[in-house]
């Protein structure tokens, strides 16, 4: 499901369940969030195997859902979200290919965006009556403005690399993402801690997820 490989200055974690497009369950996201906080280096890069990024949340978990235990699954998923946000390290997702749902929230936690020019990113979830519930709705929106975040998420179309590029959904478009992790990790790590503390601070980050919980669970009341 995740696998890591630590080097000098450089975490390297690879969803790995490249069969389901490296999507998350529970105990992924448990993992994944673990190996972000604990990580000594001052970078940590995140990325999938396969021909994924990330589909997001698992449907077969998705799918047993309903009214009461959905409000417990966003907030399952924004605990990880937020810890890999508030991560000492600094936190660059590298996206090849698809990033779907919890995968676009995943890059959204991280703090640098990259994506090669085969990444494609949408916010499907509108389609089957749900929507992304890990901290999307407060990130998006932050990340590319309102405007963007709504045409986004209320049609579900998926974008390609640069026109995410032009969105501000990510920075860079490169084939070789993983060297923006290196030159970061060239910086001092003091500096890179403090910079990203300054940088991520926000307010009402409680009463949003929390209005994402409840959304979430109303809309899943009946089960998907």
């Amino acid at each position: 499901m995740l696998s890591i490989r630590d080097e000098d200055r450089v975490r390297v974690v690879t969803l790995d369940r490249p069969d389901r497009r490296n999507a998350l369950t529970p105990d992924g996201l448990d993992a994944l969030a673990d190996a972000v906080q604990d990580a000594e280096q001052s970078v940590v890069y995140v990325h999938g195997a396969g021909s994924a990024f990330c589909a997001g949340a698992d449907l077969d978990v998705v799918r047993t859902l309903d009214g009461e235990s959905a409000p417990e699954f966003a907030e399952h998923g924004q605990a990880a979200m937020n810890a890999i946000e508030d991560a000492a390290a600094a936190v660059v997702a590298g996206v090849d290919g698809a990033a779907r749902g919890g995968g676009v929230e995943l890059a959204l936690a991280c703090d640098v965006r990259v994506a090669t020019p085969d990444a494609t990113f949408a916010e499907p979830g509108v389609s089957m009556g749900v929507f992304g519930a890990w901290g999307g709705t407060r990130r998006l929106p932050r990340a590319v403005g309102e405007a963007h975040a709504l045409d986004l998420s209320l049609s579900g179309r998926t974008v390609d690399a640069e026109t995410a590029r032009e969105m501000g959904l990510v920075s860079r478009v490169t084939d070789t993402p993983r060297a923006v992790a290196d030159e970061l990790a060239r910086n001092d790590p003091d500096a890179i801690h403090y910079l990203k503390r300054l940088l991520r601070d926000q307010h009402d980050r409680e009463e949003q997820d929390a209005r994402e919980q409840e959304a979430f669970g109303a809309l899943l009341e009946d089960g998907l």
